[in-house]
């Protein structure tokens, strides 16, 4: 969602009418989970995707529609319906979307857009219409009653989803599947009972993108600042030489800092999705550093090296004091084995190994593996 508002925003800007699409369930295997979000304009623009490509085309004549008479409306795309096949659904899985206007008044959409710059980690709360989507007629889109929103952050919230009970309700279980990055929906009563399941409520969690710390300015780390871009993350290139720190050189970081590897980690925000790659290959850099990032809690901690870099590393480390268990996060040498020789391979096979460590993947070829292809953790 974050990464389309600026579009939205200027194309209210330039005065053009918006709808946006939303994922809302999804049931067994589907290309993308609950919560991705397409944003169609009156010319016909579009923004975002919402299942990979299967039914964006048919999502987009429903959203013209939408644009033109400001009537919401819900659509079901599943296997068992003619429609899923000629749009292109083929994947044995179903999902939901509502398609509604939103218009530059929106208060939680115009609240979630200002603080774009801030980076914060918000949750758009959508409360769904009443009317559930007839699976006969669905590949028409069924009109339903106006979709409300409201926007939650960690210490307000802004819109309001039609009743105060509702609203106080649903901003509590936002902040609680926002701090775990979860999206879902959950039900109520008309005011917020927790009891009752009159009224469903979509809960979308967007967090501000995580951190990938590159260590070293070299080819290797040019490459991966690219790939580490396209993955989402917010990438931050550091080393103490002032000579080959520069934006220059990395025209893909978000930051370049020149600093000792060490002491920029220390000071630096570090969470349970942060990324720490390594690729110093001179232990009075790279020693200091891997004790930090594997006494905290990132995600990944790579480092490159020969294996005698690697055994020569882990020596020095349990001189410093590291642990079996806190060596034990250590991924080096750094990257899959893909057979990976140039600076831009070398960041594919590094970007698959922090892909198959954040879902749990096994790095085996897929034709080699069964059961579900997308994995949840």
């Amino acid at each position: 969602m974050l990464e389309i508002l600026p579009t939205i925003r200027q194309w209210w800007s330039d005065g053009h009418r918006v709808a946006l699409a939303t994922v809302v369930a999804t049931r067994q295997s589907t290309p993308l989970p609950a919560g991705a979000v397409m944003a169609i304009n009156d010319e016909g623009a579009v923004v975002g995707n919402i299942s990979g490509g299967c039914v964006e085309g048919d999502v987009h004549r429903i959203a013209m529609d939408v644009i033109s008479d400001s009537i919401p409306r819900m659509v079901d795309y599943g296997i068992t319906d003619d429609t899923a096949w000629s749009v292109g659904l083929m994947c044995g899985g179903e999902l939901d979307v509502v398609v509604a206007p939103i218009e530059a008044n929106d208060a939680a959409i115009a609240a979630i857009i200002a603080a774009t710059e801030e980076e914060r980690a918000v949750a758009l709360v959508t409360k769904l219409p009443s009317q559930a989507p007839d699976l006969a007629h669905g590949q028409s889109g069924d009109a339903v009653d106006q979709v409300c929103r409201l926007a939650v952050w960690a210490d307000s919230a802004a819109g309001s989803l039609g009743d105060a009970g509702l609203d106080h309700a649903a901003i509590a279980d936002a902040r609680g599947m926002l701090q775990q990055g979860l999206s879902g929906i959950r039900h109520y009563g008309p005011s917020g009972q927790r009891r009752a399941d009159d009224v469903a409520v979509f809960m979308g969690s967007f967090v501000a993108p995580a951190a990938m710390y590159v260590f070293g300015a070299i080819d290797f780390a040019a490459a991966l600042c690219r790939v580490g871009g396209h993955l989402g993350y917010r990438v931050t290139v550091c080393d103490a030489r002032e000579v080959f720190a520069t934006r220059e050189r990395f025209p893909d970081a978000d930051d370049v800092v020149v600093d000792w590897p060490h002491r920029f980690l220390s000071s630096a925000p570090i969470d349970e999705r942060t990324v720490v790659c390594v690729l110093t290959h001179d232990p009075k850099f790279d020693v200091p550093v891997l004790e930090v990032a594997l006494r905290s809690p990132a995600a990944y901690v790579g480092a490159m090296g020969s294996r005698r870099t690697h055994e020569d590393r882990l020596a020095r480390l349990r001189e410093a004091g590291l642990d079996d268990k806190e060596l034990s996060r250590l991924r080096s040498p750094i990257g899959l084995d893909i057979g990976a020789r140039t600076p831009q391979e070398t960041a594919v096979s590094i970007a698959a190994e922090i892909i198959a460590e954040r879902w749990g993947g096994s790095g085996r070829p897929l034709r080699a593996t069964d059961g579900a292809i997308h994995r949840d953790r």
